[in-house]
């Protein structure tokens, strides 16, 4: 039985006082998308920011293809090493909310730049993939242009290109069109439909329940740091629904949830 791309084991997380994230168990298997959908302030974005070892779990356990991240297994549990870490976020890509792309680069600079300071890349070779990815998100005929130049989805899909062009196996979203107009969400959303008809092992923090509905093989409910479920979306969004499911989706079900009542 192979190892499921990430395993997340009884994470609990604080900041302070605070509970965020209150004993988590999932898991996600490979090539398949996780959907974290639930109320603003539940720690949808915490726990994926905790499965990129972004911020350490206060208690609990993550693996990430079977391979630890953070901390060593067993009865002599450490702190793994930079290397050690290093090797196992490899396998990730982040996309996060903001684009956080370099002003002064082009999108052909700022896809390149991660290949050639990570990878250690000639100049020739990172800009070769660099391209190869723009053109996969649709941006190559954008790729001299600078950052101010392209609309909010472009620059988002630019930092899609970025995430895919270090070769991870698993992509990490994290509520990546919430900074876009509404007209400029569908052009991202279609490159992450277009990821996970390939393959890509994917988890999203996402409001757009009609994505989750349709793209995600599982959705995640959080609600006051606590996962409620974890299931298909045929079983999540079945009529009737779970009542603390139902009040979070009245606002959503014109995106689409409702095509599985």
């Amino acid at each position: 039985m192979t190892d499921p791309a990430i395993n997340v084991s009884h994470v609990s997380k604080q900041f302070g006082e605070t509970q965020v994230l209150r004993d988590i168990s999932m898991q996600v298997e490979a090539g398949k998308v996780s959907c974290l959908i639930g109320p603003s302030g539940s720690g949808k974005s915490t726990l994926l920011r905790c499965m990129a070892f972004l911020e350490q779990a206060t208690s609990g356990s993550i693996h990430i293809e079977g391979e630890p991240l953070g901390f060593t297994d067993g009865p002599q549990r450490r702190r793994q090493s930079p290397a050690e870490l290093r090797r196992v976020r490899s396998r990730i890509g982040m996309v996060f909310q903001q684009f956080n792309l370099w002003p002064h680069m082009t999108a052909l600079g700022n896809v390149a730049i991660a290949l050639r300071k990570v990878r250690g890349m000639s100049r020739s070779d990172a800009e070769d993939r660099a391209m190869a990815q723009l053109d996969k998100v649709g941006l190559k005929e954008r790729a001299h242009h600078y950052p101010a130049q392209l609309s909010g989805g472009q620059q988002q899909r630019v930092a899609i290109a970025r995430a895919l062009a270090l070769d991870p196996t698993i992509m990490l979203f994290d509520e990546p069109t919430s900074a876009l107009d509404p007209e400029l969400t569908g052009e991202v959303l279609n490159v992450m439909r277009q990821l996970a008809s390939e393959g890509m092992t994917m988890v999203v923090v996402t409001h757009e329940i009609g994505f989750a509905a349709s793209v995600g093989n599982r959705i995640a409910f959080l609600d006051g740091g606590r996962l409620l479920f974890h299931d298909t979306p045929q079983a999540v969004f079945a009529a009737p629904r779970e009542p603390r499911l139902e009040q979070f989706l009245d606002t959503y079900l014109d995106r689409g949830a409702s095509m599985l009542k």
